[in-house]
């Protein structure tokens, strides 16, 4: 049926109705794109965020990601109670696909572990449950496996398949007596090392020789030659694990140094696929029958860095064609450094000048960097260039901004240092920049246990092997409290990496220089008057703040004191077990080194010098080796005899002016 046409009086209402549905329509978009332009304008949240903007962050946030980040940031905070991070982790778990499917699923691992520790057993199950029904094969699913697993021991068994890496699969295995399991994939986790040993006493009559090379292997990485040794037993070593062994056999006794240049040196004429490795650990053995094992490698072999390095230091090849070769070569830097400290030694500035101008300063790690623009400017001085020495102490600083030759290229311009202080300095949170945006997404939202976790089963429990590793796996390590293992990996990565401008640099200190035990050490700082910085960086060289590490000598503690010295100083008979506590050790390191201080007349050198190697053994050195400790400390640290304690003092005294500067601004330090 045809329809009537409207009246004037209705067509003016419909347009008046459809231009109102319009204007409301314009109206909705433009607040659409209003709430959006807002949402892209906030900056993102971050652990330098503020508590204040996080709270309103989480409450009144029109973008549900950033409520949600703003929950998990609180979460993360230290002070924070289970109930608080149950309530505000709740209904955060939303998201199946890219970031939002990573956040999600820790976001209820969060909320699992806080129903957990608020008394609520069941909500956490219920919790753990979804999380991996939803998410099975996200890491954060580890630990579901873990948790149900109690109760269900097949999940265990998912566990150790699924996530063979992940830290609970490796807590799973001890709990299961899984030697195997940690031999492969965790041998440094704690409590393996007994069982690795346990099962090698206890179980070698039924295990099959590939087990014996897996934990002889495990063992290895943990430095047990000998214990790798017996559990091997009449099995052969593959060439693989013989490298490992040889590695630590090579800082063993003279015996031991012997069997492992011989395992190098068949397995660098086999010609395999280890060769190269074979030849530069070769190169690197102390023992005496080295360089006669080095003249026996294929010609291939012999014409390499490392190997032509260690012939130019027994005086056999030209040191200065191995740099000419192999300027970037690590092997270079150090023939460098050694070829220009005999000069130093000997006073021929000329010719130190010479060796130290061998290499651009520009293309060595930053620290090297600084050892080669201080001595070249000691040089330049002693050859009455001021100018010139000026020049390079400025460029040490710049290269590095803190550390040893930045505090001696400061004394040398003649710096004042008034507004030096201890307090505790402003360390910001940095980008990890690992690579893998779901690790970064995690370390941005504080979440750094869940980011070392994913890590360390992207990375299947393989040891870092390029200096960006151990950069990136040396901050997650140190961020969850792993200082023994982090901190060396992120020195090691110090002696690596390209430079990367003053503030990178400084940057990279900070990290290096964490303060911990701060109420222990800052206790022990009152009562003896020795100043905080300092026992800062001797808790940092001796034990990388790690108060139940014992030496090799008996040494034990957060200063790393032995029984003997602390008992003396305490009056009464300590052990190890004693001396692991923190403020008892924190206590007397500090009453030693006021011991140490008021000996030497408050010189920094001679005792740190002395707590090192002994007061006998420093004080013999004093006017012995025709160098003033006073007037030129800097050689007479160089002349130590001891190559521990030359390393260690330097390595001290630079802690302790990074300890006392890190407070200072990019601008001051960098200017």
């Amino acid at each position: 049926m045809a329809q009537r046409p409207h009246s004037a009086e209705g067509r003016q209402s419909l347009l008046g109705t459809a231009l109102l549905g319009l204007c409301c329509l314009g109206t909705g978009v433009a607040l659409a794109a209003g709430r959006q332009v807002l949402v892209q304008l906030a900056p993102p949240l971050t652990p330098n965020s503020s508590a204040a903007e996080l709270t309103r962050s989480r409450k009144h946030s029109l973008d549900p990601d950033r409520r949600r980040d703003a929950a998990l940031l609180l979460s993360a905070q230290a002070k924070s109670s289970p109930e608080e991070r149950r309530h505000w982790l709740q209904g955060q778990g939303w998201g199946n696909r890219g970031s939002n499917k990573v956040l999600a699923a820790i976001s209820l691992k969060r909320a699992a572990l806080a129903a957990q520790a608020s008394g609520r057993p069941q909500e956490a199950q219920a919790i753990w449950a979804e999380l991996l029904r939803r998410f099975p094969q996200e890491p954060a699913s580890a630990d579901a496996l873990y948790a149900l697993g109690r109760q269900q021991p097949k999940l265990r068994l998912t566990l150790l398949e699924r996530f063979a890496a992940h830290p609970a699969a490796l807590a799973a295995a001890l709990e299961a007596g899984d030697a195997l399991h940690l031999a492969r994939w965790g041998a440094r986790w704690p409590g393996a090392e007994a069982l690795l040993l346990q099962t090698c006493k206890t179980r070698a009559a039924a295990l099959s020789a590939e087990d014996k090379q897996l934990l002889a292997a495990g063992l290895a990485q943990l430095g047990r030659s000998e214990a790798a040794l017996h559990c091997l037993g009449n099995t052969p070593a593959t060439a693989e694990l013989q490298l490992r062994l040889a590695q630590t056999l090579l800082r063993g006794n003279r015996t031991q140094q012997t069997q492992a240049e011989d395992w190098l040196l068949r397995i660098a004429k086999s010609e395999g696929p280890h060769g190269a490795e074979a030849a530069r650990l070769l190169a690197q053995s102390p023992g005496a029958g080295a360089v006669e094992r080095l003249q026996q490698l294929p010609p291939t072999l012999q014409d390499s860095a490392p190997v032509q390095a260690r012939l130019a230091e027994a005086g056999q090849v030209d040191p200065a064609t191995v740099l000419s070769r192999w300027p970037n070569d690590p092997a270079s830097w150090e023939l460098q450094w050694s070829e220009a400290r005999k000069a130093l030694l000997q006073r021929d500035w000329r010719q130190a000048s010479r060796w130290l101008s061998q290499l651009e300063s520009a293309n060595l790690p930053a620290p090297l960097a600084a050892r080669q623009l201080f001595w070249r400017g000691w040089s330049a001085q002693q050859q009455g260039d001021q100018a010139s020495a000026e020049q390079f102490w400025r460029q040490t600083q710049r290269s590095q901004p803190l550390g040893y030759y930045s505090w001696r290229a400061s004394e040398r311009l003649g710096q004042s240092h008034q507004e030096l202080t201890s307090t505790e300095p402003l360390q910001p949170w940095e980008p990890l920049a690992s690579g893998d945006t779901r690790i970064d997404a995690l370390w941005q939202r504080g979440q750094a246990l869940e980011a070392w976790e994913s890590w360390r089963t992207k990375q299947g429990g393989r040891s870092p092997s390029r200096p960006e590793e151990f950069l990136i796996e040396g901050r997650l390590r140190t961020a969850i409290g792993d200082d023994w293992t982090g901190l060396g990996q992120l020195e090691r990565a110090s002696f690596r990496l390209p430079q990367i401008g003053c503030r990178g640099q400084l940057e990279r200190e900070r990290q290096l220089h964490p303060r911990r035990f701060g109420a222990e050490l800052g206790a022990a700082s009152e009562a003896t008057g020795v100043d905080l910085a300092l026992l800062l960086a001797v808790a940092k060289q001796e034990s990388r703040f790690s108060p139940s590490v014992r030496s090799g000598a008996g040494a034990s503690g957060l200063l790393q004191l032995m029984p003997a010295t602390a008992s003396e100083l305490a009056g009464e008979p300590l052990d190890h077990q004693a001396l692991i506590d923190p403020a008892r050790n924190a206590a007397l390191g500090a009453a030693y080194l006021k011991q140490l201080l008021s000996s030497t007349g408050g010189n920094l050198f001679q005792t740190i010098a002395s707590y090192n190697a002994g007061p006998g053994a420093v004080a013999s050195w004093l006017n012995s080796r025709g160098f003033d400790l006073q007037r030129e400390p800097e050689l007479w640290t160089e002349a130590i005899p001891y190559p521990e304690t030359r390393l260690y003092t330097k390595k001290v005294l630079g802690n302790y002016w990074s300890y006392r500067r890190l407070a200072e601004s990019a601008e001051t330090l960098c200017r």
